[in-house]
């Protein structure tokens, strides 16, 4: 790929990454860890979703799967190939595993995940591995520090409402 190829690679990364903050921006507004996902075939978005777990009482409602389910109904094949899945947060082992059955081409993720990233951070299963039938590429970091941010500040507000006294508690009321 040559440098202009690669510059106009990274715009509509960046450019689709963006769309996953906003979906992201949704899944907090809902009191959901703020994680959002864009499936794109063919530079069109073909799917969408954000974190849902709490709200749908479904543990697998993270915003890869959704995004992954909106677009299977909306292209109607549970097969994604040559699509190119944008989520703000490295995905866990669970939607990596998601991520290779449905054939999805390329993953690009915004922040690492420490604690459970499935694409090098604390397991390797993307890119896919080779044991594996379908290989899935993958680029980390785009808007890393953006993706991290919403993140850092969405379990900082959290930590802060659990530590904070209630209000007219204590005052003998």
């Amino acid at each position: 790929m040559d440098s202009v190829q690669q510059d106009e690679s990274g715009a509509l990364d960046r450019r689709f990454m963006q769309r996953a903050l906003e979906l992201a921006a949704r899944a907090e507004q809902q009191g959901e860890v703020p994680v959002g996902a864009v499936l794109v075939r063919e530079g069109v978005v073909v799917g969408e979703g954000w974190n849902r777990p709490i709200g749908d009482r479904d543990p697998s409602a993270h915003a890869e799967i959704n995004a992954l389910r909106d677009a299977a109904r909306r292209l109607q094949n549970y097969r994604l190939p040559d699509t190119t899945l944008y989520v703000t947060l490295e995905p866990c082992p669970m939607c990596a595993g998601a991520i290779v059955h449905a054939r999805v081409s390329r993953v690009v993720f915004g922040a690492t995940d420490p604690k459970g990233g499935a694409a090098g951070s604390v397991f390797d299963l993307l890119p896919s591995d080779g044991r594996f039938n379908h290989r899935v590429e993958v680029d980390g970091g785009v808007l890393a520090t953006r993706c991290a941010e919403r993140l850092r500040e969405f379990f900082r507000a959290r930590r802060r409402a659990q530590v904070a006294p209630s209000a007219g508690a204590g005052d003998g009321v």
